[in-house]
């Protein structure tokens, strides 16, 4: 499935054109994303590829998200994935509140896709427990920063305000669970 991705109407308009995410399910516990930005991307702060590991911080320059969060409950993860190669996985037990890490089966095994027009990031992402069992509300998101400092912020939807990836307006995607494909 394809959708576009908004940018926040409060965030400079950024050197990206416009973000599009196409996912599917690979089987029961494996999520496939590909986030593909189009633009001018000279000045696009494009952290350097290297080491796979988990890092937090990386939504502070150019990163692609995923909020999950099963319908009817208040826990939800965030999934922050750099262009670089790092990773983060987090668990919150309501709105903001309770972050801890987030154990995956494996580390998200992600690629990069990179030309003067365009970026583009595909993540394959193993879920932990029932997350890929249950249908799910989903956030998907992306951080846009520029090297002269600005950043835009883009998702589905947003909230009133400022912009707010973990706000419940933004999780407006019907993700259903692998299980019923």
């Amino acid at each position: 499935m394809r959708l576009d991705l908004q940018c926040h109407p409060l965030t400079p308009v950024s050197v990206v054109d416009e973000i599009s995410l196409t996912y599917e399910w690979k089987d029961h516990e494996s999520l496939w994303l590909r986030y593909h930005a189009e633009g001018l991307l000279h000045d696009l702060d494009l952290p350097e590829w290297t080491e796979a590991r988990r890092t937090d911080g990386l939504w502070q320059t150019t990163c692609f998200e995923l909020f999950l969060q099963e319908s009817l409950a208040n826990r939800y993860c965030e999934f922050n994935f750099s262009p670089s190669s790092r990773w983060a996985a987090y668990q919150f037990s309501n709105y903001r509140d309770g972050m801890r890490h987030l154990q995956l089966p494996t580390p998200p095994d992600i690629s990069l896709d990179i030309s003067d027009s365009h970026v583009a990031v595909e993540i394959t992402l193993g879920l932990p427990d029932i997350w890929g069992e249950v249908p799910l509300n989903a956030s998907f998101s992306a951080v846009i920063a520029e090297n002269s400092g600005p950043k835009s912020y883009w998702a589905l939807s947003h909230p009133p305000g400022k912009p707010d990836f973990h706000h419940k307006d933004c999780f407006s995607h019907q993700l259903k669970a692998a299980g019923n494909l």
